[in-house]
């Protein structure tokens, strides 16, 4: 057993931590990170880890930004709490809500603001169903997501995400929520499939679907523009036109979940943008606020809004919300971030810089452990295998993801262990040395990690 600190001690017997073996806490204990600075986080120990994954995609400018600090001490003290129902309102979530409905040029009309991107997408659920019942279609209810998508751990969120982990013993998903093929070329693809045709098929497959269900009992389909936790998984570039058309056949909401792409990721301000999706809902979340403050919108369409407001004016009112919805405090921070982003350039920071980024992740694709080097922006994925040439996976699988993940924070890098994907994403502000720095690291790890192998 390891010597735990005081704070560590108390940490194992008093919190019960998500995403965790709590069984396993118990012996391993937790690295508590103290402070964190720019790309950079400390222990509490004092050491120096080079924060590859933006805490949980989300740090767009780095930690310890004291312009955010300062937002939300301002607002703290002016007004730290008032609510948005019942015709209350304040001149932060005012301002925020202008500003995310202009971001997209008129393809949204109204932001309607909740606490997570979980609960967003929970809200979206409600939404869709609400706007169904409001024209009259009490069957068009089911949500088709994909195999492998992220969308949340709420009942209703974790039902459209499509990872076991998220289902097993919670009784998930819900029988409304349908899944559909998940779009990995490098996995899924057919020998000899080009990968237009491999975006065909999982139009079809969709289409198939829709069929299968009724298409009148089929609400709407939500996808993530990138997939970020299933594994950094980017679409064939035909892929989101061809989904699209599918949708628009078949009369479906298209539902943008930009938790992770929004705010500069892709190198645009927002991933729909990157593959011309023309979406009815966008959620937004994570590098909204840097996640500095807890803090998710929902962005709907003029259409969206109009059945949506005209049916809680029959109703008499639209009874959804949550006591801390535009919180002041989160607004006034996100606002600040946003500003950040757009006064120091990070958009075109995550375009320039994710492309050197990207071009050194390449050159380890000859590396024995690796299969796949994919990404996009300031966003990447590292797929292990342990044959290159058959792509065979490793058995068990994500025992060498956990391996290079473990090793990795030994040498000062975190990054995350999708199984055997190492997902890479840094904060919007990395520079181009930093760069040279963290895939020096992966590359130390790597060969590591292979030394220290069987055989």
């Amino acid at each position: 057993m390891p010597a735990f600190s005081s704070a560590q001690s108390r940490d194992i017997n008093y919190h019960l931590h998500p995403y965790t073996n709590a069984v396993a806490h118990q012996k391993i204990g937790p690295r508590i990170i103290e402070r964190g600075v720019g790309i950079y986080v400390y222990d509490e120990q004092g050491n120096k880890y080079l924060e590859a994954m933006a805490g949980l995609w989300s740090v767009a400018v780095g930690f310890g930004e004291p312009r955010l600090g300062e937002a939300a001490a301002r607002q703290m003290r002016k007004l730290p709490y008032y609510h948005t129902f019942t015709h209350k309102s304040h001149a932060p979530s005012i301002e925020l809500a202008e500003k995310l409905v202009g971001y997209t040029q008129g393809r949204m009309s109204r932001a309607f603001f909740t606490n997570s991107g979980s609960e967003a997408n929970d809200t979206v659920v409600k939404l869709v169903w609400y706007y169904n019942n409001a024209l009259g279609r009490a069957q068009k209810k089911k949500i088709i997501a994909r195999q492998r998508g992220y969308h949340g751990v709420t009942v209703a969120s974790a039902s459209l995400t499509g990872l076991a982990a998220n289902h097993r013993d919670f009784d998930l998903p819900l029988p409304q929520m349908k899944h559909t093929s998940c779009p990995h070329f490098y996995r899924q693809g057919r020998p000899g499939e080009t990968e237009e045709d491999f975006a065909t098929r999982m139009a079809s497959d969709l289409e198939a679907l829709i069929l299968e269900e009724g298409p009148e009992t089929v609400a709407a389909f939500i996808g993530e523009p990138v997939m970020g936790a299933g594994g950094v998984i980017i679409p064939p570039r035909t892929y989101w036109s061809k989904i699209q058309a599918v949708c628009r056949k078949y009369d479906l909401l298209i539902i943008a979940d930009e938790v992770i792409t929004g705010f500069g990721r892709l190198g645009t301000r927002f991933g729909s943008e990157a593959f011309g999706i023309e979406p009815d809902i966008m959620v937004l979340s994570k590098q909204i606020t840097s996640s500095y403050q807890p803090l998710a919108a929902v962005l709907l369409s003029p259409e969206v809004t109009a059945v949506i407001a005209d049916h809680s004016a029959a109703l008499g009112t639209f009874g959804h919300g949550y006591t801390t919805s535009g919180h002041p405090v989160a607004a006034a921070v996100a606002i600040e971030n946003l500003n950040i982003i757009d006064e120091r350039g990070l958009v075109e920071n995550a375009a320039a810089t994710g492309a050197i980024m990207q071009a050194a992740l390449l050159e380890l694709a000859g590396h024995p452990l690796v299969g796949e080097v994919r990404g996009m922006g300031l966003i990447a994925g590292v797929e292990l295998v342990a044959d290159k040439e058959s792509r065979r996976p490793f058995d068990p699988l994500g025992a060498t993801g956990a391996a290079i993940y473990e090793r990795a924070q030994e040498n000062g890098l975190i990054v995350r262990g999708i199984q055997d994907t190492i997902a890479f994403c840094p904060p919007l502000i990395i520079t181009p040395d930093q760069v040279a720095d963290m895939v020096a690291l992966f590359r130390k790890t790597l060969d590591e990690v292979h030394a220290s192998m069987p055989g």
